[in-house]
């Protein structure tokens, strides 16, 4: 089976129009169409290339729609795009290394791949589709109503930074398997406990997580089970982590602030094995049994000057 022939197979559709062509059917100059296009992560092609599918206009009439409609002006469609474009292809990327290793595990030959790939396709796609949709539909359900009371772009969270202590120093001793598992292994036992203890997970980046809850005890309680659990993980990095509390702008699934440049600043003032958490969110943990506080020395945080945190352990 020819690469063009597989790639039919996932688009489930014939690839019949050029660029100009879908432009025109939806009714926007082809310069448009393509920032839509780029937003949404994929590349210009050449004008003359037959690349794009019914689909592919039924998707550029919806968001040329958004504008016309007054349900978004044009900047506001670009990053919901953006958005969207950068979520699945992180999905499309980690699925299809998933499929990849499946063949791989099977022993199928390089040779026979792309009919191998088109079997896999047909058999999984139609599942795969309605569990994205009903993911994405929880996940908005969830955020809207944490959302529909919030009068300010900046809300009071509790922001943690987990990271792994000598992690690049590791990954340059173990093979590339090793190193994938031990990823794979932090990853998703981090989202499994911050989920699990009613916080989010903003982002992942390897060594590291970035997560934010609307409440300290609940952070603090992550930051703490995030080096239990890791540390009964053979061959896992030891793990720091800093917490602060304040002000947070959300922007596009990601966070911003002082608060969340403090988190992460503490992390790497943070002795392995342990959780450091800044003024604010020490002060909501005074009266909680769950916890005991310890000053630490006052420490100099690059860019944001003197602190001095404090050490959070369980109570005995």
């Amino acid at each position: 089976m020819e690469p063009d022939g597989l790639a039919e197979v996932f688009l489930r559709e014939h690839r019949r129009y050029t660029s100009h062509q879908v432009a025109d059917m939806a009714g926007v100059p082809v310069y448009r169409a393509r920032r839509f296009w780029r937003a949404l992560g994929f590349a210009n092609v050449p004008d003359d290339a037959v690349e794009f599918t019914d689909s592919d206009v039924e998707a550029l009439r919806t968001l040329v729609g958004m504008v016309t409609d007054g349900v978004y002006d044009e900047e506001h469609v670009l990053l919901m795009a953006r958005s969207l474009g950068r979520a699945t292809t992180r999905l499309a990327e980690s699925q299809a290394q998933l499929g990849a290793e499946a063949l791989d595990l099977a022993g199928v030959p390089l040779a026979e791949r792309p009919r191998a790939w088109a079997r896999r396709a047909r058999r999984v796609l139609p599942d795969l589709e309605r569990l994205l949709v009903y993911a994405w539909r929880r996940q908005l359900a969830v955020s809207a109503g944490r959302m529909v009371d919030q009068e300010k772009s900046a809300v009071l969270l509790a922001v943690g930074f987990a990271d792994l202590v000598g992690f690049t120093r590791l990954s340059r001793q173990i093979s590339e398997t090793e190193l994938a598992g031990l990823v794979d292994s932090f990853e998703g036992r981090s989202a499994d406990v911050v989920t699990g203890c009613g916080g989010r997970v903003v982002k992942t980046l390897g060594d590291s997580v970035l997560f934010v809850s609307g409440k300290a005890h609940d952070a603090a309680e992550i930051g703490l089970r995030l080096i239990e659990l890791h540390a009964k993980v053979r061959g896992m990095p030891e793990l720091r982590v800093g917490l602060a509390m304040g002000p947070v702008i959300g922007r596009m699934g990601d966070v911003f602030g002082t608060t969340v440049n403090l988190a992460s600043r503490l992390t790497a003032l943070a002795l392995p094995g342990s959780v450091l958490a800044d003024p604010a969110l020490a002060e909501e943990l005074e009266d909680d049994r769950a916890f005991a506080l310890r000053a630490v020395d006052r420490l100099t945080v690059r860019g944001l000057g003197e602190l001095a945190p404090f050490r959070v352990t369980r109570n005995p």
